[in-house]
């Protein structure tokens, strides 16, 4: 993806009442080598393990076939013809929704028996003028797929939905036919219209959350949102360690004042190296909010001023052992992680110097783990965490 806008992928899932696992899947994947993303979400019918497998199964099937650049109709053709249909009501056992992004921000749509994905502009509605396909599976019945191409622009989003969405309140109270996908897309622009950089992530919540209401708060359905959600990329700049050489002191100032985004300073050295050459002061603070940890202090234009090595490692770790629900503390380590997971694009710069003046024979020792650490923080950060990375040293 061209640096314009980054990807933004959320989703939310909530399981029908009494059941352990959600029959609806969610897949998400980015393909790094073609700057592609690539999102499905399937519907199994029922619920619980037998509606699990059966979304698994054809979710799976639709990412890689997606993925292979298979055609639409082909990929569908497949699906259609591997899934077992119901021998009552002669409907495939479940839906999908594919949405397939390329570099350039060019998306294809593609959907069976799934709401129609909801497509944003802004704070407003966007056709993306959907056409129908027809396939004859091999039992001669029809299919009906509906497909859409449309180019990206930054602030669009896309909310796609399992029926456990538009039928949530079916047969009581305000919705008596079902929430519907008219009052979904309005709710959804209003939720837009009060918070315009609303978090993927947060938009599938609360969508999900206001279909469980209607529900009286008793899931019907497995009930499932997920947004793609197209922005300003987040960038962070954390830099620890002094600069090999002496003179390189001031490139590494000018970097920090240069640099657009957030800026996290890790180290005594390097926090005095960018005071003394931009002139700014740092202010100490003696709150102690990691008993392991060094408190952090303040410096105009710098998000975060913490100690070195002992909390890159506590970072580092965090890292290591982070889920979805981990909740991270007020200490200087817990910082730096919640500004690494809010950010897309994180730029590491470790500084190279031994500090021959304190003739500290652990420095050496302190400049290898500084290096190790990094590289470790990098390569989570990566494969992880899915993070666009660079690491430079200086």
């Amino acid at each position: 993806m061209e640096d314009s806008f980054y990807i933004e992928v959320g989703s939310s899932q909530r399981n029908h009442l009494g059941e352990r696992i959600c029959g609806d899947m969610f897949l998400s994947e980015k393909v790094r080598e073609e700057g592609r993303t690539v999102v499905v979400l399937s519907d199994g019918m029922g619920h619980g393990v037998k509606a699990n497998l059966l979304a698994t199964l054809t979710a799976t099937m639709a990412l890689n076939f997606t993925k292979e650049h298979k055609d639409a109709h082909k990929i569908a053709d497949i699906i259609m013809n591997t899934l077992p249909v119901c021998s009552e009501r002669r409907i495939s056992y479940a839906t999908f929704t594919i949405v397939d992004i390329d570099k350039e921000g060019q998306c294809t749509i593609l959907n069976y028996d799934n709401p129609d994905a909801l497509v944003l502009r802004k704070e407003d509605v966007l056709d993306p003028e959907w056409q129908y396909i027809t396939l004859e599976a091999d039992d001669k019945s029809q299919k009906e797929l509906r497909a859409c191409t449309f180019k990206a622009q930054k602030e669009d989003r896309i909310l796609l939905m399992t029926d456990g969405i538009t039928q949530s309140g079916l047969g009581k109270g305000k919705y008596l036919l079902g929430w519907g996908y008219e009052n979904v897309r309005e709710h959804v622009l209003s939720l837009v219209k009060d918070k315009p950089g609303i978090a993927a992530g947060k938009l599938a919540a609360l969508v999900v959350n206001k279909a469980h209401s209607n529900d009286g708060y008793q899931a019907k359905d497995d009930t499932s949102a997920a947004v793609i959600y197209f922005r300003e990329p987040r960038h962070l700049l954390l830099c620890s360690g002094p600069p090999f050489e002496k003179k390189k002191d001031k490139e590494l100032a000018e970097l920090v004042k240069n640099f657009k985004g957030n800026k996290i300073l890790s180290g005594g050295t390097t926090a005095d190296i960018v005071s003394r050459e931009l002139n700014i002061p740092i202010e100490d603070t003696l709150e102690l909010d990691d008993p392991d940890l060094p408190p952090v202090s303040f410096m105009p234009g710098v998000d975060l001023v913490t100690e070195g090595i002992l909390t890159l490692s506590k970072t580092a770790e965090i890292l290591d052992k982070y889920s979805p629900r981990t909740e991270l503390g007020k200490g200087p380590a817990d910082l730096i992680v919640k500004q690494i997971l809010e950010s897309d694009a994180i730029h590491l710069v470790a500084g190279t110097a031994v500090n021959v003046a304190h003739q500290d024979p652990n420095l050496p020792v302190e400049l290898e783990i500084r290096r190790s650490v990094m590289k470790k923080i990098a390569r989570m950060l990566e494969e992880k965490f899915l993070k666009e990375v660079s690491l430079k040293y200086i």
